[in-house]
């Protein structure tokens, strides 16, 4: 197993978390219709256990969305959006003071206000950002996530070299606008066949290119549950396993359900990834 060399530091608000390991980002949804039922937090009850979770199990950093982007959704409206993260992240930031608060958002005037307001770190746009937003996160100063999501894909089977051209022109002009902090995603799910994910699954390592933390979200996806012919709900051991081989090819951050089956597979992951190689002795 490769040891990786670099390490990242993000600047969460003068606070550095440096990315020495994977870090494991929790999905918390306020949302009555995420594709993976048991994420989903429509009542104060269930969001302060499902928050409470996410701590036990060692997570890293909370990610909170209110508007589902699962295949073939449609968006809340920017208010119902904002009601829900309203209501939500005081209980978020009160069952869990301590860890740095995401916001999975790609509207700018929300992430504005949740960061003002709020204290959120970072913002996780999984729309492959627009100008407002660049502007938006320039001005407020926390690291951004660019997930390639454009409107079309080509139709090739590996699509990695477009997937990494797209990202490195996108992440220059952040950086040129000021955005210090950039999380590059290559977008595992968002229109993309499950041979393109694959594709891309394999490519992970090319990525380190881009110079920037990799963000990976692929757990319990289509690309998981249907190569294995499942459920969401079946697809825990695929997910970990996939996790498992995209930290072992440079990813940084896991976007996960399952805060405690990653931090586990990190653990052995860790372990592994320790010991001299054959090579080296």
């Amino acid at each position: 197993m490769v040891k990786l060399p670099r390490t990242y530091t993000l600047n969460l608000d003068g606070r550095l978390l440096p990315l020495r390991k994977p870090s494991v980002m929790a999905i918390i949804n306020v949302t009555p219709d995420s594709f993976y039922a048991d994420s989903r937090a429509t009542d104060e009850a269930t969001l302060r256990k499902n928050v409470q979770t996410a701590v036990a199990g060692a997570a890293d950093i909370i990610d909170v969305g209110a508007c589902s982007t699962r295949p073939g959704s449609t968006a809340v409206s920017a208010d119902e959006e904002l009601q829900r993260l309203l209501w939500a992240l005081p209980i978020v930031r009160a069952e869990a003071p301590q860890l740095p608060l995401s916001l999975d958002t790609f509207r700018a005037d929300i992430a504005q206000r949740c960061v003002q307001e709020f204290g959120a770190m970072v913002i996780n746009d999984v729309s492959g950002g627009n100008e407002t937003m660049f502007q938006t996160v320039a001005q407020l100063r926390v690291p951004y996530v660019l997930t390639h999501n454009p409107a079309t894909t080509s139709d090739a089977t590996d699509i990695s070299a477009e997937v990494l051209e797209w990202l490195a022109r996108r992440i220059d002009e952040l950086l040129l606008m000021g955005v210090s902090d950039v999380i590059a995603d290559v977008g595992f799910g968002f229109g993309k066949t499950l041979a393109q994910n694959y594709s891309l699954a394999a490519a992970l390592p090319a990525f380190q290119a881009l110079d920037a933390p990799l963000l990976v979200g692929v757990s319990r996806k289509r690309m998981v549950y249907e190569a294995l012919q499942c459920t969401p709900d079946e697809a825990l051991v695929g997910t970990t396993t996939l996790q498992t081989l995209l930290m072992a090819a440079g990813a940084d951050i896991l976007r996960v359900h399952d805060v405690r089956a990653a931090t586990q597979a990190r653990t052995i992951f860790q372990n592994v990834n320790a010991q001299p190689s054959d090579c080296e002795q």
